[in-house]
């Protein structure tokens, strides 16, 4: 059943393309000070809603006070996007309910899901079922998901893999070069996989400038996201917030 965010998105989707804004709250890498004046510039920029999560040592209290203080700041939904099983917090408004599915480890693909499942249930947050394919380099999170990177010299791989995640039933297939990617998703993979669903199609990693954001979205990027960019560069986000909203 489509949820009440994803049907937000899927509205906006049909007029234009989409920015997530991706968030760590990771008290080794950030403050939360430093996470309140990030949502104030999203919140400035138009970002279309908030990723919230990636690292492995972001525990529920950490999540519950970095999301709090988010929405004091930004009107924008924010998506869990968890890196283990209790990467949840009752106060987001929808999950990335992912599969890392070229994970060498069961464990990514499944385990952590089934884990977390019954807390996703018990706290009500909406699921928005993801496909989340690792694509050389991968970076960290090819390291940790135990992933096979996608090579991007074989599109057909990687258009393989986002159709069986449709026709497993997700809606959402997020193609992920990985965190500080020193590259992002090449045109022709991201390409075959568009022209291969019908799904949405997020793509992330390596995006750190307004050009490269309209070389991914002319590719057929759906929605993309930026992250490293939002920590090393945040007035950067805002010419490429602009850029994604004027692709119709």
């Amino acid at each position: 059943m489509t949820g009440k965010i994803e049907k937000q998105l899927l509205k906006k989707l049909s007029k234009r393309k989409l920015h997530f804004s991706l968030i760590d709250p990771d008290p080794q890498k950030v403050s939360l000070k430093s996470v309140e004046e990030t949502a104030r510039a999203l919140e400035r920029f138009g970002t279309d809603a908030i990723l919230v999560g990636g690292s492995t040592r972001v525990t529920e209290d950490v999540l519950d006070e970095a999301i709090i203080a988010i929405k004091k700041h930004c009107s924008a939904p924010v998506i869990l996007f968890p890196g283990n099983a209790d990467g949840l917090s009752k106060h987001a408004d929808a999950i990335l309910f992912m599969s890392l599915m070229n994970s060498q480890d069961a464990l990514w693909i499944s385990g952590l899901q089934a884990m977390g499942a019954p807390l996703v249930k018990k706290f009500k947050i909406e699921t928005l079922p993801t496909a989340y394919l690792i694509v050389e380099p991968g970076m960290k999170a090819g390291e940790v998901g135990k992933a096979k990177p996608l090579k991007n010299k074989n599109p057909g791989e990687a258009a393989a893999y986002a159709l069986a995640a449709q026709y497993f039933g997700m809606r959402f297939v997020y193609l992920e070069a990985g965190s500080g990617a020193p590259q992002h998703v090449s045109e022709s993979l991201i390409s075959a996989v568009k022209k291969t669903i019908d799904i949405s199609l997020i793509v992330g990693g390596g995006i750190r400038s307004a050009g490269t954001a309209k070389k991914v979205l002319k590719a057929g990027a759906d929605i993309i996201v930026t992250g490293t960019v939002l920590e090393k560069n945040i007035a950067a986000a805002e010419g490429i917030i602009r850029t994604v909203h004027s692709f119709r």
